[in-house]
């Protein structure tokens, strides 16, 4: 088995967290879902785990950010096209989170936008031409 990615959110209100990472695309395992956490799939490889506050402190003694007021970690998610970051950062912002906390990212053979969670967390997604990606780090260099 390949490596797999585990996010460990603190979020306020579980129920509603649920709803938003469900109406971006994650699918919620109810194997692995109680009143305390859940596990949302995006991908094979990809999940993010929902923990109520109270949850997450049995995870670290450290003080948990307030993802409103302070960014520790901007998770990146890749995506198949423009027009697919364009269509879930707007959707976003239409379920419960904030679209575009952060500049739209145009780079010509990359292209980035990013939502909010209802927690304050930042999802950036982003999109690459390969192809045009390494002529233009072949012109650069």
């Amino acid at each position: 088995m390949g490596k797999l990615i585990f996010v460990n959110l603190p979020v306020a209100d579980l129920d509603r967290s649920i709803a938003f990472h469900e109406k971006m695309g994650a699918v919620n395992d109810p194997m692995f879902t109680d009143a305390t956490a859940a596990k949302m799939t995006y991908s094979d490889e990809i999940h993010v785990m929902l923990l109520t506050h109270e949850r997450f402190a049995e995870f670290t003694d450290k003080e948990r950010v307030d993802a409103r007021r302070q960014a520790q970690v901007l998770i990146c998610l890749s995506a198949e096209s423009r027009e697919e970051i364009d269509r879930l950062t707007e959707l976003a912002g239409t379920c419960g989170g904030r679209s575009d906390p952060g500049p739209v990212q145009e780079h010509g053979f990359m292209y980035g936008r990013s939502y909010e969670d209802p927690d304050g967390h930042i999802f950036e997604l982003a999109w690459m031409d390969m192809e045009a990606a390494r002529k233009a780090l072949a012109a650069a260099g």
